[in-house]
């Protein structure tokens, strides 16, 4: 069954309070920094967040939000889970996209659905059921939830 494309995604997580003034630090799961623009407003359990201003920091962001003005009011944001619309580029792959596809290989032979993507410094790993990694790079077309094609060496579906 095809994955439907959720309203939002997970773009990041507020770790902690940063300071006394109502900063918070912010882990992005995404490389869109933008998604803390200025301006922003993010989705959350606790309701929507406006981006006064963001910087990097450390490999996070130190973040402040609109109507939060001390540690206490940043200590209540703790945990909370960042949400936005999926951004629209046709030239990227979006795990949401991916997850629950079926992975066929340049002969025409299903290898598995696509249960996770795993991060990795060469290319990101299609995660198939039964445990077979496929690097992204082997990815030639996708049919978003539904069909990934991929052309892949000899051998890589071989088993030890």
């Amino acid at each position: 069954m095809p994955v439907n494309p959720p309203d939002e995604l997970e773009i990041g997580r507020i770790d902690k309070p940063h300071g006394v003034r109502g900063e918070v630090v912010v882990r992005l799961v995404t490389n869109r920094v933008e998604r803390l623009a200025p301006g922003t407003t993010l989705s959350s359990s606790l309701g929507p967040l406006t981006v006064l201003s963001s910087r990097e920091h450390l490999g996070r962001f130190i973040v402040e939000i609109d109507g939060v003005h001390d540690r206490a009011d940043a200590d209540r944001l703790r945990g909370a889970v960042l949400l936005a619309p999926p951004v629209e580029d046709d030239d990227e792959l979006w795990v949401h996209e991916l997850i629950g596809a079926v992975v066929v290989d340049q002969d025409g032979v299903e290898r598995g659905r696509v249960e996770a993507v795993q991060a990795n410094p060469a290319s990101d790993l299609l995660v198939l059921e039964g445990g077979a990694l496929v690097p992204v790079r082997f990815v030639t077309e996708v049919d978003p939830g539904v069909r990934i094609d991929v052309e892949v060496p000899l051998g890589l579906f071989d088993e030890d």
